[in-house]
């Protein structure tokens, strides 16, 4: 028995990594009888993109810990089941990265009592960006190149949100999710980032991002006609793929600001995010597990 466990062992191991790597929902460990299978995508009736962060591996051999930190979309349709499902999971702050229009527009009402605080920041999201001139004109190119620029920019312009996320953690207020209107691009840095503070490799990080092309349904996101609160809406197809895609190009034009500031990404965490090498090292023991 011991020698067939130690084969399984070594079949599964590459099974994992190549499932990570073609974006498949995946459980750390086979899990024992007895215990709850864990679920990358949230079941909920009114998710959008709305996922658990646990299981990826760190590189201390711990890995984090599963129904604690969460990434998300817009919340705006969940079901009275959907908030009942995620008050029994505990969570007790939501980080919504969202403008003050995509709020108004999509607002997310928990029911109280047991409703989480909700932390946000009153201000325009900035669409210039874009390439100039009508969607209409714009080529795949032009769009793709938009985007690996504007992801090194929201590091800067999302300091202070994601500040707040880390301070959260820090203070032990969790299970904590965060949001934006997708759950992709301010979202998925926050979740690049936070991955990295935990001392998850960049392959699994880039992985977790890519994600959201499996589990995001992007065409109700740019269904209708344009307005102030949806400015995506009523692009044509072949504009709206590479803006709403995960493509790997995008966050890795982020994470190339992190390893290229002094002393890396530990350098960009004590100059950037606030965190010294001790706060790291309590990230790490609250939020990774002994598997």
């Amino acid at each position: 028995m011991m020698r067939l466990s130690n084969r399984l062992r070594r079949i599964a191991a590459p099974i994992l990594i190549l499932s990570l790597a073609a974006g498949v929902p995946v459980i750390a460990r086979p899990t024992p009888a007895g215990t709850v299978a864990h679920e990358r995508l949230l079941p909920l009736q009114g998710g959008r993109n709305f996922r658990d962060l646990g299981g990826y591996r760190a590189a201390d051999g711990r890995s984090v810990k599963w129904g604690v930190l969460f990434r998300s979309g817009s919340m705006h349709g969940l079901t009275e089941a959907d908030y009942r499902s995620l008050e029994a999971r505990g969570i007790r702050v939501v980080c919504d990265f969202r403008d003050r229009r995509e709020r108004a527009n999509e607002p997310a009402t928990w029911p109280a009592p047991g409703a989480p605080r909700v932390l946000s920041d009153d201000y325009d999201l900035d669409m210039h960006f874009l390439p100039a001139g009508s969607p209409k004109s714009w080529t795949p190119d032009q769009v793709r190149a938009a985007m690996t620029n504007a992801y090194p920019a929201m590091l800067g312009q999302f300091n202070g949100q994601y500040r707040r996320m880390f301070a959260e953690l820090l203070a032990g207020h969790a299970p904590l999710a965060f949001n934006c209107s997708a759950g992709k691009d301010r979202t998925g840095i926050a979740a690049a980032l936070l991955l990295t503070a935990l001392g998850v490799p960049r392959k699994d990080v880039i992985a977790d991002y890519l994600l959201t092309n499996r589990y995001l349904d992007a065409s109700a996101l740019t269904k209708g006609t344009p307005n102030p609160a949806n400015p995506l809406a009523g692009l044509p197809p072949e504009t709206a793929k590479p803006l709403m895609a995960a493509d790997a190009a995008y966050i890795e034009a982020a994470l190339a600001v992190v390893d290229a500031h002094k002393d890396g990404a530990k350098g960009y965490f004590r100059d950037e995010m606030g965190l010294s090498a001790a706060d790291l090292t309590k990230l790490r023991n609250a939020y990774l597990v002994r598997a």
